[in-house]
């Protein structure tokens, strides 16, 4: 019978004969406008808003690094070189002795130096002992050396401002002799130095010979390296520091600095050819140690002694 049908869509009247659906009443909200269509990049189904959010998370899941890096593991082989690391302090992970190695007077005094430290000692074989040392002239005996693990460059600034100090920073541009990089820590230690910056390439890193020539300052004074000198020296420009460069030719001489008492960064060049060309441009001032006699330069390490030794006075 007309109005009675139950298929979908029939109109199912009241008892009053009005029909309770159509086109207006409760569905109006739905033929409301919504406004303008928001843009690709806010629509959660657009592949624009997939793809920017998914570029946001992965920067955001990227931890942020607070070093920079560390060298391998080094061995020191050698009965002579073994015992000198030992007495200064330079830390190793193991004494490792050959079989049938001859007590001396050197084996001894090496077995008494670890056993103060509390060093563990492997005997291993000779065909053993070649192998872990590369093939060196161990004479039986060779210490292993931890990797060292370098500092972010934005740490030498956090460890000023901890100790409520003005920044002094010494940057190496390219020194590779392992000798001159300890001599240097060791002068950044003696001196009040907040760190020693280093490029990661065509540089000295921490060796057992650096370490060595450090007397074991390496543990108290972070090392940290950087891939590219310049850009972290504008860094700590930016940051507030002066930077200022040793050179021969330097328009300072090294008692007229007045900028030793302020946040400083002092750059020492290479052996051979100082300060390359982007790094000398990139110093606030270029400083001169003054000498007799007509002495053109001096070692890298010294010259850095000499101008922290000055800075040091400066300062107090």
């Amino acid at each position: 019978m007309a109005g009675n049908s139950q298929r979908k869509g029939a109109i199912k009247k009241t008892g009053k004969g009005n029909p309770t659906a159509g086109s207006g009443g409760r569905v109006r909200r739905g033929l409301e406008g919504k406004g303008p269509t928001p843009k690709a990049q806010d629509r959660p189904n657009h592949k624009v808003y997939k793809q920017r959010h998914k570029v946001d998370k992965s920067a955001a899941a990227r931890p942020k690094r607070r070093t920079t890096g560390s060298t391998d593991a080094e061995w020191v082989a050698g009965r002579n070189s073994v015992v000198e690391v030992l007495r200064e302090g330079v830390p190793v992970t193991g004494i490792y002795v050959a079989e049938g190695a001859e007590r001396d007077g050197r084996l001894r005094e090496a077995f008494k130096l670890a056993a103060e430290r509390g060093l563990s000692l492997a005997e291993v074989s000779r065909t053993e002992m070649d192998r872990l040392t590369g093939g060196a002239v161990h004479q039986g005996l060779a210490a292993r050396l931890p990797s060292y693990e370098y500092a972010h460059p934005d740490d030498l600034l956090d460890r000023a401002a901890e100790l409520g100090e003005p920044p002094l920073i010494v940057a190496l541009d390219s020194v590779t002799d392992p000798r001159n990089l300890g001599a240097i820590v060791r002068s950044a230690a003696g001196f009040g130095a907040h760190g020693v910056l280093i490029p990661e390439r065509r540089a000295a890193g921490m060796t057992a010979a650096a370490w060595k020539t450090s007397a074991g300052a390496a543990a108290r004074v972070p090392i940290a390296q950087t891939v590219n000198l310049v850009r972290q020296l504008k860094a700590y420009q930016d940051a507030g520091c002066m930077v200022v460069g040793l050179a021969a030719d330097g328009e300072v001489s090294l008692p007229d600095l007045d900028l030793a008492d302020g946040p400083l960064v002092v750059v020492v060049g290479s052996e051979g050819k100082g300060l390359g060309r982007l790094v000398a441009e990139t110093c606030d001032q270029l400083v001169s140690i003054p000498m007799a006699n007509q002495l053109e330069s001096l070692n890298a390490g010294v010259a850095a002694s000499v101008t922290l030794y000055a800075i040091a006075q400066a300062r107090a």
